[in-house]
């Protein structure tokens, strides 16, 4: 009877895998093989489950995910989920199905795991208690935090569909919980794709635009598209999405971005209309997101203008003006802020269409030029038909949005950046144009009155119209009127002349003075040389004398402000540097109040970047020899804010200063940096094009790194994000960029080594949490600068490099080219500095250099240098005497020292004294070699105790001795080379028999055993001689 079953059993099983493995082959069978198998589970309720699982082992053992297992994953869930009406039998085999698969779920077998959770995923319709779907969601759950990425990637799945039940509250939180801290990029784009719409998901999701993975990334947007709609977003959130999206990298992650901002946002809820979009997108506030999106929706052909849609529509023929106080000849109709973003970005998109498609026609021939020709034409006449009738209708349009107050002074520059693509060949427009113009640039400076009853300046206080686009849209139209050489400069230099009259008879007040350096600021910024400014109503020197130096002195710190703004700008005009204008700079930066020195340091920056910081230096008769020859640059060498100036000190050591200077009454400017993000930013900026700047300010430039390394290491500096973010792209690929550079890195290592950590270099230290965090913070900028030196260079200074090796082929000799910039360079200055300190230490030194030994056993040594890998035997034996006491760092540079001894061609040969100081004397160091350096034995680790202890004891701590002089690294080099060689095992019983023989052990505080560690010398020389036999 049991064989009989059995044998049933076997035939069923094989009935169902020959159904499985019909199914692989094509999607058309499932639905005939379905019922096939229907009929089985009927035909043998029993039995069913057991042969069906049987079947589907060989399916649990395969582990690609190709076509094939894919169908029958795909049928076996779909069986799964149906069932029968003629009897139960479906039920009780899912249940049994179920634990089935929650057991395959659990097992040690990877595969197992995936595809358990794989089926469940895929089964969305099982219907069973709800005490198995909870063991089902318990496992699941588990199952998300495994470690292999598939596993949980279908578990997530499967926990997916209970997401949005609020029952399940736990799965979301899960969810919530995993997504930042997965590592996986598709397990991210399942997590995201999982969760349901709400709040506390939204910022997630939108966190996940800015996934490092692109699938991640594309699976965000395709969310915020199906589950999000356009209302349910804050005008901020609408605007973050389009501008990460529409800028992606990405293609295919653009392309999602742009599908849901056209199905989603413009269909859908605009219908259509690009303007009802903008609407959405408060231009106002996010001009440059609307922009964009103007231009996507043109490019691809989305904006459809009706007939009769043009800006004349806003000009109603005749009719009293709409404004009052205004005396155009028109009824104007004043337009929204979206409406005029509208038509700026489509008349600008029609005229670089058209000039495009006239180049094209121009370099093409016969019907291909016809054809660009024609749309080149078509586009020309869009756009006149767009555009006011004439100039006069175009001004009377700006002038009543600016009449009409500040609520449309957005509109009004839009209108003014339209006017670029107007036509001013014609006299009588540039008159009319030109009136208009003059109107503008006399225009004074709005005001209003604070709490207090003073009078305020509205806007930034040194840009024409208070406000820096504004004076752009200004000098763009002006200079497309103005379109002749010489013509601009001289238009606006006669406005100056007019506004200086005041000002330079002291009769003005502040407003006059602001407003007249502002036109003064927009002359110098939209020009290209002084040249075009000779011969007019007024003199550039006379500018400069009459107005910026004596603005630069005024009572009012806006004034200040604006004068030290304009100097700078004047200053970069010159083809070389003023000395008036770097003493008034250097002025305002030290006595000025904060706002002033903000401005003038981000001029004094300026123009140490276009002259070079020794330029300054020599036209202010400074002395060049620097006054930073040590490892710190003196901040007490005057005090910011004092009566007194020093015109002899130097630019760069200035600005250093002004870097550590403690600016608290300091209050950040309009792009909302500090003086510490302008002064870092900077510096940052001159040692990157260091090479362009070729002085004696080089040998300055490792300490101004130094300063910025610890600058963006330190624990203080939370509140600097944004110089943090620019000083990780500097860091990153300043070493790469020139030899020079890793040269200053090396030499700036153990400068800030020095300054990071606590309690050495008489640096404070406080409790035991602090200095652990200073530690900490040290360790990680070593291993920071270590990651620097190791970086590659870019190709084109690898080669010239490797050319001077070429031109000079004593690559063989002790002294390398590049030995200041590679590894060997840094090994020699950290284990010099390791072996200046002593054998006693206090917790800091200790620390310290145990911190400095382990970044030096991660340099690497090239065989080509010969000199250095003896100098560093040398040295390191000195070295590993300062750390005889850790055994940890003993047994680290004894490897070190052995893999020295290794590369060593001829280890025997001694470095001669030349030889040495020549390599010290290129890295700028000094170091005694001949100090106690016949001495090669370390000193034992531990003090032996003076009273005398019994035989056996004493040889079992000679014994213990031998064994550590066996492994101390400062025995590498012999006294004397040893000519024979002995086997290990004689060696260690001859040393044993010597140690063996001395029966008291007599320690001298005071002195030192000589007779002892020439024993313990011998010993060891013999078994190193020994070893490298």
């Amino acid at each position: 009877m049991a064989i009989g079953q059995l044998e049933g059993h076997r035939k069923l099983s094989a009935k169902i895998a020959a159904i499985l493995q019909e199914v692989r082959s094509s999607n058309a069978t499932h639905r005939r093989k379905l019922k096939e198998i229907l009929a089985l589970r009927l035909s043998s309720p029993a039995e069913f489950c057991a042969a069906f699982c049987e079947a589907l082992v060989p399916l649990f053992n395969f582990q690609r995910r190709n076509s094939s297992s894919e169908r029958t994953i795909k049928f076996v869930s779909s069986f799964a989920c149906s069932s029968s009406d003629k009897d139960d039998s479906g039920d009780e085999f899912l249940e049994n199905f179920l634990r089935f698969l929650l057991l395959a779920a659990t097992a040690a077998n990877k595969t197992a795991r995936f595809r358990a959770c794989q089926i469940v995923s895929e089964a969305h319709d099982m219907e069973v208690s709800s005490e198995l779907w909870d063991e089902v969601i318990e496992c699941m759950k588990i199952r998300a935090g495994d470690k292999i990425p598939t596993v949980r990637t279908f578990a997530i799945r499967s926990l997916a569909r209970f997401a949005n039940d609020s029952e399940n509250r736990d799965i979301l939180e899960l969810f919530l919980e995993k997504l930042p801290l997965e590592q996986n990029g598709d397990v991210r784009k399942i997590l995201v794709l999982s969760l349901p719409p709400s709040s506390e998901t939204l910022s997630m999701i939108i966190d996940c635009t800015l996934d490092v993975n692109e699938s991640a990334r594309k699976a965000a947007y395709c969310v915020l598209a199906s589950k999000f709609p356009l209302q349910s977003l804050s005008i901020k959130l609408r605007a973050t999405i389009l501008q990460r999206g529409l800028a992606e990298r990405s293609a295919a992650v653009a392309k999602e971005c742009f599908r849901m901002m056209k199905d989603e946002w413009h269909e859908k809820c605009c219908n259509g209309d690009p303007i009802e979009l903008l609407k959405f997108l408060d231009v106002e506030t996010y001009e440059s997101v609307g922009e964009t999106v103007m231009s996507t929706l043109l490019k691809a052909g989305l904006v459809k203008l009706q007939d009769g849609q043009t800006l004349r529509e806003f000009i109603a023929p005749g009719g009293d003006s709409a404004e009052e106080g205004g005396n155009c000849s028109h009824s104007i109709e004043l337009m929204d802020a979206e409406v005029a973003v509208f038509w700026r970005v489509v008349c600008r998109h029609l005229n670089i269409e058209a000039h495009k498609k006239g180049s094209d026609a121009a370099m093409t021939m016969g019907t291909e030029s016809t054809v660009y020709a024609e749309e080149a034409s078509h586009n020309n006449d869009l756009l006149d038909r767009i555009l006011p009738a004439s100039v006069s209708d175009y001004v009377e349009l700006v002038n009543a949005h600016i009449v009409a107050g500040a609520n449309y002074r957005f509109v009004s520059r839009q209108l003014l950046l339209l006017g670029t693509m107007l036509d001013f060949s014609d006299v009588s427009n540039r008159k009319v144009a030109s009136v208009f113009l003059q109107d503008l640039l006399h225009k004074a400076l709005d005001h209003e009155l604070d709490e207090s009853g003073n009078e305020v300046i509205i806007g930034d206080g040194f840009n024409l119209g208070g406000e820096k686009n504004w004076a752009a849209a200004v000098a763009e139209l002006c200079k497309k009127v103005h379109a002749a050489a010489g013509e601009f400069e001289e238009v606006v230099l006669n406005v100056v002349e007019e506004l200086a009259q005041p000002c330079r008879e002291r009769t003005a007040d502040w407003k006059k003075w602001l407003h007249c350096l502002a036109v003064v600021g927009l002359l110098l910024e939209n020009t290209t040389s002084f040249r075009h400014m000779q011969g007019n109503a007024i003199d550039p020197t006379e500018i400069l004398h009459s107005l910026l130096l004596p603005g630069a002195k005024h009572s009012n710190l806006d004034v200040q402000r604006a004068s030290v703004r304009c100097l700078g700008l004047f200053g970069l005009l010159e083809r070389k540097p003023n000395e008036d204008i770097g003493k008034q700079l250097r002025c305002s930066f030290v006595k000025g109040p904060s706002t002033v020195s903000i401005m003038a340091a981000k001029a004094l920056l300026d123009l140490a970047i276009w002259h070079g910081p020794d330029e300054m230096d020599k036209v202010m008769n400074c002395n060049l020899s620097s006054d930073i020859h040590d490892d710190e640059v003196s901040s007490t060498l005057f005090e910011f804010g004092e009566g007194h100036e020093d015109s002899n000190f130097e630019l760069l050591d200035l600005l250093c200063v002004g870097l550590e200077h403690d600016w608290d009454d300091l209050e950040e400017i309009e792009d909302h940096q500090s003086i510490q993000d302008v002064l870092g930013e900077g510096l940052a900026k001159i040692l990157l094009l260091s090479n362009k700047f070729p002085g004696s300010h080089t040998s300055k430039h490792h300490l101004i790194l130094a300063k910025l390394i610890r600058l963006y290491f330190s624990s203080d500096n939370e509140e600097f994000q944004r110089l943090k973010q620019c000083l990780s792209v500097f860091f990153e690929h300043y070493p790469s960029l020139s030899i020079n550079h890793k040269k200053c890195l090396a030499k700036a290592f153990m400068p800030v080594m020095r300054s990071l950590w606590p309690g050495i270099n008489g640096n404070a230290a406080g409790s035991t949490m602090m200095v652990s965090n200073m530690r900490k913070i040290a360790v990680q900028a070593s291993r920071f600068m270590l990651q620097m030196i190791q970086a590659p260079l870019l190709a084109k200074d690898s080669t010239s490099t490797e050319e001077n090796k070429s031109e000079n082929p004593s690559v063989e000799t002790c002294l390398s080219l590049d030995l200041e910039s590679e590894e060997e360079g840094l090994a020699v200055r950290i284990a010099v500095e390791v072996a200046s300190f002593d054998a006693k230490k206090t917790a800091a030194e200790k620390s310290y250099v145990a911190a400095l030994c382990k970044i030096l056993v991660l340099l690497q040594f090239r065989v080509s240098e010969q000199g250095v890998i003896k100098l560093m035997r040398r040295i390191l034996s000195r070295a590993s005497a300062v750390v005889a006491a850790e055994k940890d760092l003993t047994k680290e540079l004894r490897h070190m020292a052995e893999h020295l001894k290794a590369i060593d061609r001829n280890p025997d040969e001694q470095l001669s004294s030349e030889q040495a100081s020549q390599i010290l004397e290129k890295l700028e160091l000094t170091f005694n070699l001949e100090k106690d350096d016949s001495t090669e034995a370390a000193p034992t680790p531990a003090p032996q105790s003076i009273r005398p202890r019994p035989t056996r004891r004493r040889a079992r701590a000679h014994k213990d001795s031998s064994s550590n002089d066996e492994g101390s690294p400062t025995s590498v080099v012999p006294n004397t080379p040893v000519i024979g060689t002995r086997s290990q095992r004689a060696s260690k019983t001859a040393a044993m028999s010597k140690m063996a023989a001395k029966t008291t052990v007599k320690i001298d505080e005071y002195g030192s055993e000589d007779d002892e560690d020439e024993a313990l010398a011998e010993v060891t020389s013999e078994d190193d001689s020994d070893a490298s036999v």
